[in-house]
């Protein structure tokens, strides 16, 4: 079972991960995770960025290194990572590495009640479905062919977790497709019957 964490956020852990690599400040950090692409990974919500800072500083993962001023601007505190961030650090990437957490994508949860549509536009939204997965697919594939050799591999692996999970979607909603428009879906029978049942009570 996870941990309860002082500051749970997943945005602080790339809070804490990027103070690894040296001090800076809040600016700075956003600006390195948006160089970094880090919102095709999670859901950042970049106003929060402030408010997430503030509590690790206030739980002693991180502390006030020094307030810098450039010009006119206003100033800005440069935060580094303390012994306890490294440890918070550590000991949750080792649970998010080591062990599998249930997630709850929205499509398991539509899927649960597919039969509220009619099979027919099942199958065609299930189709647009895949075919939008199939141009992320290749856009994925593009962007790590190009990084091939010029990134070192150990920078794209997250890419490459998500166009497993790209291919794996496409291919399995394309084969649920296939099935629901030949009739061969368990409980298709029912599915079709049921909803003509209600559109001629409609009529009615």
């Amino acid at each position: 079972m996870a941990r309860r964490r002082k500051v749970g956020n997943l945005l602080a852990l790339h809070v804490l991960a990027t103070l690894y690599q040296r001090p800076m400040h809040p600016y700075e950090i956003a600006a390195e995770m948006r160089g970094r692409g880090k919102e095709q990974d999670f859901k950042i919500q970049w106003g929060s960025l402030y408010t997430v800072v503030g509590n690790l500083e206030k739980h002693g993962f991180i502390e006030a290194e020094r307030t810098t001023r450039e010009g006119r601007r206003p100033e800005r505190t440069v935060y580094s990572i303390t012994d306890a961030g490294r440890d918070e650090c550590v000991d949750w990437m080792r649970e998010l590495v080591g062990a599998p957490e249930r997630e709850y994508p929205k499509l398991r949860a539509a899927l649960s009640v597919l039969g509220v549509l009619p099979p027919d536009e099942a199958a065609y939204l299930l189709r647009k479905r895949a075919e939008i997965l199939a141009h992320q697919v290749a856009a994925e594939e593009a962007s790590l062919r190009a990084a091939d050799g010029v990134v070192p591999r150990i920078f794209t692996i997250e890419a490459e977790f998500g166009l497993v999970l790209l291919r794996a979607e496409a291919d399995w909603v394309r084969s649920l497709v296939a099935e629901i428009e030949a009739g061969t879906l368990s409980g298709a029978d029912f599915w079709r019957a049921e909803h003509e049942r209600l559109a001629r009570e409609r009529q009615e």
